[in-house]
């Protein structure tokens, strides 16, 4: 099984660019993701994982995202295999995202990565999800023989 879910900031603001022939929007990107432990030091060192979105998802993070907004990426590792100028083998590792989910919750004023794209979008991240019967705050009224002590 090869699948991965990372969270962590980008680097740099994704460069969109289009297949030639298909027209299919590809989005590369790389996020820092801490190492949960430290080393010898004291310090906490950083990964930077190379990140690849394709289709509307694509588009989406080109649009909606840019450097230093939290994200989560879900997909699988692929190794590129070529070689480099000497003839030598290399091999680079990267995510095929799959799904790319924005966790910052910025409002519009605050918000480095909006583009302008489109005027008057402003993205949601908050649920919105509203169970039925339930007042404003979330509370149910109940009458006090529904009540077992």
């Amino acid at each position: 099984m090869n699948h991965v879910v990372l969270v962590g900031r980008l680097t740099r603001d994704p460069e969109l660019r289009y297949i030639a022939g298909s027209g299919t929007p590809v989005a590369n990107f790389s996020i820092a993701i801490d190492r949960e432990f430290s080393g010898k030091d004291g310090k906490r060192e950083t990964d930077f994982i190379d990140i690849q979105v394709w289709g509307k998802s694509a588009e989406n993070c080109a649009n909606y995202i840019g450097k230093g907004s939290l994200v989560a990426v879900q997909g699988s590792i692929r190794v590129d295999v070529y070689q480099n100028q000497a003839g030598e083998n290399r091999r680079a590792f990267r995510v095929n995202a799959n799904r790319v989910q924005f966790l910052d919750s910025r409002n519009k004023s605050e918000n480095s990565y909006n583009k302008g794209n489109q005027p008057g979008f402003e993205p949601s991240f908050e649920p919105t999800f509203e169970p039925q019967g339930l007042d404003p705050q979330g509370f149910q009224a109940i009458d006090d023989d529904d009540i077992p002590f």
